[in-house]
Protein backbone atom coordinates (compact mmCIF):
# COMPACT_ATOMS: atom_id res chain seq x y z
CA UNK A 1 0.00 0.00 0.00
CA UNK A 2 1.32 3.89 -0.40
CA UNK A 3 2.35 4.79 2.59
CA UNK A 4 1.22 8.49 1.81
CA UNK A 5 -2.77 6.92 1.17
CA UNK A 6 -4.93 6.47 4.23
CA UNK A 7 -8.93 5.78 4.51
CA UNK A 8 -8.62 8.93 6.53
CA UNK A 9 -6.79 11.97 6.98
CA UNK A 10 -7.20 13.98 10.27
CA UNK A 11 -5.63 17.19 10.08
CA UNK A 12 -4.68 18.62 13.46
CA UNK A 13 -3.32 17.19 16.54
CA UNK A 14 -5.59 19.30 19.19
CA UNK A 15 -8.54 17.96 21.25
CA UNK A 16 -10.97 17.62 18.32
CA UNK A 17 -7.99 15.75 16.23
CA UNK A 18 -7.43 13.79 19.16
CA UNK A 19 -10.74 12.87 19.79
CA UNK A 20 -11.56 11.51 16.02
CA UNK A 21 -8.69 9.30 16.01
CA UNK A 22 -9.90 7.55 19.31
CA UNK A 23 -13.08 7.31 16.77
CA UNK A 24 -11.29 6.35 14.25
CA UNK A 25 -9.63 3.20 16.24
CA UNK A 26 -12.28 2.01 18.18
CA UNK A 27 -15.12 2.32 15.44
CA UNK A 28 -13.22 1.45 12.49
CA UNK A 29 -10.45 -0.56 13.50
CA UNK A 30 -9.83 -2.34 10.23
CA UNK A 31 -9.58 1.67 8.49
CA UNK A 32 -6.06 3.46 8.46
CA UNK A 33 -5.70 7.05 9.05
CA UNK A 34 -2.78 9.51 10.28
CA UNK A 35 -2.98 13.09 12.09
CA UNK A 36 -0.97 15.78 10.11
CA UNK A 37 -0.25 18.89 12.62
CA UNK A 38 1.19 21.68 11.23
CA UNK A 39 3.16 23.09 14.67
CA UNK A 40 6.25 20.58 16.49
CA UNK A 41 3.87 19.39 19.45
CA UNK A 42 0.06 18.69 20.16
CA UNK A 43 -2.69 20.78 22.13
CA UNK A 44 -3.33 23.10 19.24
CA UNK A 45 -5.23 26.19 21.22
CA UNK A 46 -3.36 24.53 24.49
CA UNK A 47 0.17 24.43 23.00
CA UNK A 48 -0.40 27.61 20.66
CA UNK A 49 -1.59 30.27 24.27
CA UNK A 50 0.82 30.68 26.62
CA UNK A 51 -0.36 34.06 28.31
CA UNK A 52 -0.13 34.11 31.97
CA UNK A 53 -3.11 32.04 34.10
CA UNK A 54 -4.62 30.85 30.48
CA UNK A 55 -6.89 27.71 31.27
CA UNK A 56 -10.10 26.28 30.21
CA UNK A 57 -13.46 28.26 30.50
CA UNK A 58 -15.56 25.39 30.65
CA UNK A 59 -15.66 22.53 33.00
CA UNK A 60 -13.44 19.95 32.09
CA UNK A 61 -16.13 16.71 32.52
CA UNK A 62 -17.92 18.49 29.88
CA UNK A 63 -14.86 20.00 27.34
CA UNK A 64 -12.70 16.92 27.97
CA UNK A 65 -13.33 13.44 26.03
CA UNK A 66 -16.44 11.12 26.91
CA UNK A 67 -14.18 8.47 26.57
CA UNK A 68 -11.31 9.55 28.93
CA UNK A 69 -12.41 10.07 32.86
CA UNK A 70 -10.96 13.70 33.85
CA UNK A 71 -9.97 13.03 37.13
CA UNK A 72 -7.78 16.27 38.43
CA UNK A 73 -9.35 17.93 40.94
CA UNK A 74 -9.76 21.43 38.95
CA UNK A 75 -12.55 21.40 36.60
CA UNK A 76 -11.25 24.46 35.63
CA UNK A 77 -8.07 23.44 34.50
CA UNK A 78 -4.81 25.61 33.91
CA UNK A 79 -3.21 24.58 30.16
CA UNK A 80 -0.18 22.41 32.21
CA UNK A 81 -2.84 19.92 33.43
CA UNK A 82 -4.87 20.25 29.65
CA UNK A 83 -1.81 19.06 27.73
CA UNK A 84 -0.95 16.43 30.59
CA UNK A 85 -4.25 15.44 29.53
CA UNK A 86 -4.13 15.30 25.75
CA UNK A 87 -0.56 13.73 26.31
CA UNK A 88 -1.44 10.81 28.45
CA UNK A 89 -4.40 10.35 26.34
CA UNK A 90 -2.34 9.96 22.82
CA UNK A 91 0.54 7.57 24.64
CA UNK A 92 -1.72 5.02 26.25
CA UNK A 93 -4.12 4.50 23.09
CA UNK A 94 -1.16 4.34 20.91
CA UNK A 95 -2.28 7.74 18.67
CA UNK A 96 1.13 9.38 19.14
CA UNK A 97 1.94 6.47 16.76
CA UNK A 98 0.10 8.09 13.91
CA UNK A 99 0.54 11.81 14.27
CA UNK A 100 2.91 13.73 11.73
CA UNK A 101 4.51 16.83 13.30
CA UNK A 102 5.19 19.89 11.28
CA UNK A 103 3.39 18.87 8.15
CA UNK A 104 1.29 21.92 7.46
CA UNK A 105 -1.74 21.68 4.74
CA UNK A 106 -0.93 24.13 2.12
CA UNK A 107 -4.50 22.50 -0.44
CA UNK A 108 -7.26 19.79 -0.20
CA UNK A 109 -8.98 18.33 -3.67
CA UNK A 110 -11.30 16.38 -4.25
CA UNK A 111 -11.56 13.91 -7.30
CA UNK A 112 -15.28 12.36 -8.14
CA UNK A 113 -13.77 10.51 -10.97
CA UNK A 114 -11.39 8.85 -8.42
CA UNK A 115 -12.84 9.24 -5.36
CA UNK A 116 -10.25 10.66 -3.34
CA UNK A 117 -9.19 13.58 -1.27
CA UNK A 118 -5.35 14.95 -2.50
CA UNK A 119 -3.60 16.49 0.25
CA UNK A 120 -0.34 18.84 -0.60
CA UNK A 121 1.75 19.33 2.22
CA UNK A 122 4.69 21.94 3.06
CA UNK A 123 7.41 20.74 6.08
CA UNK A 124 10.56 22.85 7.30
CA UNK A 125 12.76 20.25 5.82
CA UNK A 126 11.69 20.20 1.82
CA UNK A 127 10.79 22.89 -0.68
CA UNK A 128 8.91 20.25 -2.62
CA UNK A 129 4.94 19.74 -1.14
CA UNK A 130 4.73 15.90 0.19
CA UNK A 131 1.48 14.58 -1.44
CA UNK A 132 -0.89 12.32 0.65
CA UNK A 133 -4.29 10.89 -0.12
CA UNK A 134 -7.24 9.80 1.48
CA UNK A 135 -10.69 8.74 0.78
CA UNK A 136 -12.24 10.82 3.76
CA UNK A 137 -10.70 14.08 5.41
CA UNK A 138 -11.76 15.16 8.93
CA UNK A 139 -10.79 18.79 9.61
CA UNK A 140 -9.75 19.47 12.97
CA UNK A 141 -8.29 22.98 12.84
CA UNK A 142 -10.49 24.76 14.69
CA UNK A 143 -12.02 28.49 13.59
CA UNK A 144 -9.32 30.41 14.03
CA UNK A 145 -6.44 31.61 12.59
CA UNK A 146 -2.99 30.72 14.08
CA UNK A 147 -1.07 33.12 12.75
CA UNK A 148 -2.40 37.01 14.09
CA UNK A 149 -5.57 37.09 16.85
CA UNK A 150 -7.99 39.90 15.53
CA UNK A 151 -6.14 43.54 17.03
CA UNK A 152 -8.65 46.74 15.93
CA UNK A 153 -6.47 49.39 14.09
CA UNK A 154 -6.11 51.90 17.56
CA UNK A 155 -5.11 55.79 16.56
CA UNK A 156 -2.08 56.48 18.11
CA UNK A 157 -0.70 52.96 19.04
CA UNK A 158 2.47 53.11 16.75
CA UNK A 159 3.95 56.56 19.61
CA UNK A 160 3.31 53.86 22.48
CA UNK A 161 6.69 53.72 23.52
CA UNK A 162 6.05 50.29 25.69
CA UNK A 163 5.23 47.04 24.58
CA UNK A 164 1.31 46.54 22.92
CA UNK A 165 0.72 42.52 22.58
CA UNK A 166 -1.72 40.39 21.31
CA UNK A 167 -2.12 37.39 24.10
CA UNK A 168 -1.85 35.05 21.36
CA UNK A 169 1.46 35.75 21.30
CA UNK A 170 2.29 35.97 24.21
CA UNK A 171 5.67 34.19 25.06
CA UNK A 172 6.93 32.84 28.01
CA UNK A 173 10.28 35.46 28.83
CA UNK A 174 7.92 38.55 28.35
CA UNK A 175 8.85 40.58 32.15
CA UNK A 176 5.54 42.17 33.27
CA UNK A 177 7.04 42.33 36.84
CA UNK A 178 6.00 45.93 38.34
CA UNK A 179 4.59 47.41 35.37
CA UNK A 180 1.68 49.17 35.04
CA UNK A 181 -0.77 46.94 32.01
CA UNK A 182 -3.68 47.98 30.44
CA UNK A 183 -5.72 44.89 29.32
CA UNK A 184 -8.22 45.69 26.58
CA UNK A 185 -11.35 43.51 26.23
CA UNK A 186 -13.73 42.32 28.68
CA UNK A 187 -13.91 38.54 27.30
CA UNK A 188 -12.67 35.36 28.42
CA UNK A 189 -9.29 35.97 28.06
CA UNK A 190 -9.16 39.66 29.36
CA UNK A 191 -10.68 38.22 32.48
CA UNK A 192 -8.55 35.25 32.90
CA UNK A 193 -5.57 37.61 32.32
CA UNK A 194 -6.09 40.71 34.80
CA UNK A 195 -6.00 38.84 37.80
CA UNK A 196 -2.89 36.38 36.49
CA UNK A 197 -0.97 39.48 35.71
CA UNK A 198 -2.23 41.58 39.13
CA UNK A 199 0.03 39.05 40.97
CA UNK A 200 3.53 40.18 39.83
CA UNK A 201 2.32 43.52 38.16
CA UNK A 202 2.42 46.77 39.70
CA UNK A 203 -1.23 47.65 38.68
CA UNK A 204 -3.92 46.10 36.22
CA UNK A 205 -6.51 48.17 34.52
CA UNK A 206 -9.29 46.33 32.15
CA UNK A 207 -10.64 48.83 29.80
CA UNK A 208 -13.84 48.12 28.14
CA UNK A 209 -16.42 49.28 25.97
CA UNK A 210 -19.31 47.65 27.65
CA UNK A 211 -19.61 44.55 30.31
CA UNK A 212 -20.16 41.16 29.98
CA UNK A 213 -22.13 38.96 32.33
CA UNK A 214 -19.79 36.83 34.35
CA UNK A 215 -20.68 33.75 36.20
CA UNK A 216 -18.22 32.95 39.55
CA UNK A 217 -17.97 29.00 40.07
CA UNK A 218 -15.58 27.35 42.19
CA UNK A 219 -12.37 26.02 40.31
CA UNK A 220 -12.85 22.42 42.64
CA UNK A 221 -15.98 20.87 41.90
CA UNK A 222 -15.99 18.50 45.62
CA UNK A 223 -19.20 16.79 44.45
CA UNK A 224 -17.40 15.65 41.81
CA UNK A 225 -14.07 14.42 43.77
CA UNK A 226 -16.72 12.63 46.31
CA UNK A 227 -18.22 10.51 43.71
CA UNK A 228 -14.84 9.56 42.62
CA UNK A 229 -14.30 8.44 46.19
CA UNK A 230 -17.38 6.23 46.63
CA UNK A 231 -18.16 5.06 43.15
CA UNK A 232 -15.96 3.45 40.04
CA UNK A 233 -14.01 6.21 38.44
CA UNK A 234 -16.30 5.70 35.07
CA UNK A 235 -19.66 5.77 36.60
CA UNK A 236 -18.65 8.75 38.64
CA UNK A 237 -17.35 10.42 35.29
CA UNK A 238 -20.95 9.89 33.64
CA UNK A 239 -22.52 10.92 36.34
CA UNK A 240 -20.77 14.12 36.63
CA UNK A 241 -20.36 14.73 33.08
CA UNK A 242 -24.31 14.28 32.80
CA UNK A 243 -24.95 16.76 35.35
CA UNK A 244 -22.64 19.44 34.18
CA UNK A 245 -23.87 19.35 30.66
CA UNK A 246 -28.01 18.74 32.28
CA UNK A 247 -27.01 22.25 34.35
CA UNK A 248 -25.36 24.00 31.17
CA UNK A 249 -28.65 23.63 29.60
CA UNK A 250 -30.72 24.24 32.45
CA UNK A 251 -29.30 27.85 33.10
CA UNK A 252 -29.34 28.46 29.26
CA UNK A 253 -33.39 27.25 29.40
CA UNK A 254 -33.11 30.23 32.65
CA UNK A 255 -31.88 32.49 30.92
CA UNK A 256 -33.52 32.66 27.86
CA UNK A 257 -36.90 32.28 29.14
CA UNK A 258 -36.51 34.37 32.37
CA UNK A 259 -33.63 36.56 31.54
CA UNK A 260 -34.67 39.25 34.18
CA UNK A 261 -34.28 36.54 37.20
CA UNK A 262 -30.77 34.81 35.44
CA UNK A 263 -29.71 38.87 35.59
CA UNK A 264 -30.11 39.23 39.46
CA UNK A 265 -28.58 36.23 40.20
CA UNK A 266 -25.55 37.06 38.55
CA UNK A 267 -25.42 40.25 39.64
CA UNK A 268 -25.95 39.43 42.91
CA UNK A 269 -22.73 36.95 42.83
CA UNK A 270 -20.70 39.54 41.41
CA UNK A 271 -22.20 42.56 43.99
CA UNK A 272 -20.94 39.59 47.03
CA UNK A 273 -17.77 39.50 45.40
CA UNK A 274 -16.84 43.35 45.86
CA UNK A 275 -16.84 46.34 48.23
CA UNK A 276 -20.15 47.64 49.57
CA UNK A 277 -20.83 50.71 47.08
CA UNK A 278 -18.77 49.45 44.00
CA UNK A 279 -20.28 50.64 40.23
CA UNK A 280 -22.05 47.43 39.52
CA UNK A 281 -24.06 49.07 37.12
CA UNK A 282 -21.79 50.70 34.93
CA UNK A 283 -18.99 48.08 35.14
CA UNK A 284 -20.46 44.71 35.02
CA UNK A 285 -24.04 45.38 34.21
CA UNK A 286 -24.74 44.56 30.33
CA UNK A 287 -27.12 46.19 28.26
CA UNK A 288 -28.08 43.12 26.89
CA UNK A 289 -29.80 39.48 28.24
CA UNK A 290 -27.83 36.75 29.75
CA UNK A 291 -27.08 34.47 27.67
CA UNK A 292 -27.52 37.10 24.54
CA UNK A 293 -23.90 36.65 24.07
CA UNK A 294 -21.62 34.61 26.07
CA UNK A 295 -21.48 34.33 29.71
CA UNK A 296 -17.51 34.60 31.30
CA UNK A 297 -16.85 32.51 34.09
CA UNK A 298 -14.22 33.70 36.92
CA UNK A 299 -13.27 30.45 38.85
CA UNK A 300 -13.41 30.91 42.76
CA UNK A 301 -14.04 34.43 42.15
CA UNK A 302 -10.37 35.25 41.57
CA UNK A 303 -10.99 38.55 39.33
CA UNK A 304 -12.63 40.70 41.75
CA UNK A 305 -10.22 39.72 44.91
CA UNK A 306 -7.84 41.25 42.54
CA UNK A 307 -10.08 43.96 42.02
CA UNK A 308 -10.87 44.53 46.27
CA UNK A 309 -6.72 44.18 47.05
CA UNK A 310 -6.58 47.62 45.33
CA UNK A 311 -4.22 45.23 42.29
CA UNK A 312 -6.72 45.60 39.53
CA UNK A 313 -9.67 47.98 38.33
CA UNK A 314 -12.03 48.37 36.16
CA UNK A 315 -12.55 51.22 33.41
CA UNK A 316 -15.37 51.21 31.23
CA UNK A 317 -15.19 53.48 28.32
CA UNK A 318 -14.02 53.62 24.49
CA UNK A 319 -10.54 54.66 23.51
CA UNK A 320 -9.86 57.73 21.77
CA UNK A 321 -6.01 57.15 20.77
CA UNK A 322 -3.17 55.35 22.43
CA UNK A 323 -0.37 57.78 23.62
CA UNK A 324 3.58 57.52 24.58
CA UNK A 325 2.39 56.83 27.95
CA UNK A 326 -0.67 55.23 27.58
CA UNK A 327 -4.27 55.06 26.59
CA UNK A 328 -6.46 58.69 26.09
CA UNK A 329 -10.63 57.92 26.38
CA UNK A 330 -12.46 59.76 24.86
CA UNK A 331 -13.86 61.51 28.12
CA UNK A 332 -10.29 62.96 28.10
CA UNK A 333 -9.00 61.16 31.13
CA UNK A 334 -5.87 59.13 30.57
CA UNK A 335 -4.28 56.14 31.62
CA UNK A 336 -0.73 55.64 32.15
CA UNK A 337 0.75 52.05 31.38
CA UNK A 338 3.90 50.41 30.39
CA UNK A 339 2.21 47.82 28.80
CA UNK A 340 -0.76 47.37 26.67
CA UNK A 341 -2.50 43.39 26.18
CA UNK A 342 -4.92 43.89 23.15
CA UNK A 343 -7.72 41.17 24.45
CA UNK A 344 -9.42 41.73 21.67
CA UNK A 345 -10.14 38.37 20.43
CA UNK A 346 -9.23 36.09 17.23
CA UNK A 347 -9.71 36.37 13.68
CA UNK A 348 -11.93 33.48 12.50
CA UNK A 349 -11.01 31.66 9.46
CA UNK A 350 -12.85 28.56 8.12
CA UNK A 351 -9.86 26.17 7.42
CA UNK A 352 -6.84 27.37 8.70
CA UNK A 353 -6.43 29.52 5.39
CA UNK A 354 -5.61 26.70 2.80
CA UNK A 355 -7.75 26.39 -0.19
CA UNK A 356 -10.43 23.60 -0.58
CA UNK A 357 -11.19 22.45 -4.00
CA UNK A 358 -13.85 20.03 -5.45
CA UNK A 359 -13.10 18.97 -8.97
CA UNK A 360 -10.84 21.65 -10.06
CA UNK A 361 -13.15 24.34 -8.63
CA UNK A 362 -12.19 26.55 -5.27
CA UNK A 363 -14.66 26.02 -2.84
CA UNK A 364 -16.55 29.46 -1.60
CA UNK A 365 -17.56 28.54 1.64
CA UNK A 366 -19.81 31.68 1.83
CA UNK A 367 -21.80 30.20 -0.88
CA UNK A 368 -22.23 26.38 0.95
CA UNK A 369 -24.86 25.41 3.70
CA UNK A 370 -23.72 23.41 6.73
CA UNK A 371 -25.01 20.70 8.13
CA UNK A 372 -25.27 20.26 11.60
CA UNK A 373 -22.13 22.39 11.78
CA UNK A 374 -20.13 19.85 10.49
CA UNK A 375 -20.59 19.52 6.55
CA UNK A 376 -21.29 21.54 3.82
CA UNK A 377 -22.98 20.62 0.51
CA UNK A 378 -21.18 19.63 -2.78
CA UNK A 379 -17.40 18.84 -0.45
CA UNK A 380 -18.23 15.08 -0.17
CA UNK A 381 -16.35 13.17 2.71
CA UNK A 382 -15.12 15.97 4.34
CA UNK A 383 -16.31 16.93 7.70
CA UNK A 384 -15.32 19.94 9.86
CA UNK A 385 -15.48 19.69 13.98
CA UNK A 386 -16.84 22.89 15.18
Amino acid sequence: MNPTHFDTLIIGAGISGISAAHYMQTDCPNKTYAILEGRKNIGGTWDLFRYPGIRSDSDMYTFGFAFRPWTNAKTIAPRESIIEYLEDTIKDEGIDQHILFEHRVNKATWSSENSLWTVSVNMPDSDQPKIFTSSFLSLCIGYYDYKKGHTPSFKGSENFKGQIIHPQKWTEDIDYTDKKIIVIGSGATAITLVPSLAEKAAHVTMLQRSPTYIAIQPSIDKLGQYLYKILPIKTAFKINRWRKIRWQQFSYYISRRYPKTMKKLLLKGVEKSLDPGYDINTHFTPKYAPWDERLCLVPDGDLFAAIKKKKASVVTEHIEQFTENGIQLKSGKNLAADMIVTATGLKATIVSNFDIEVDGKLVDFSKTVSYKGCMFSDIPNMTLAF
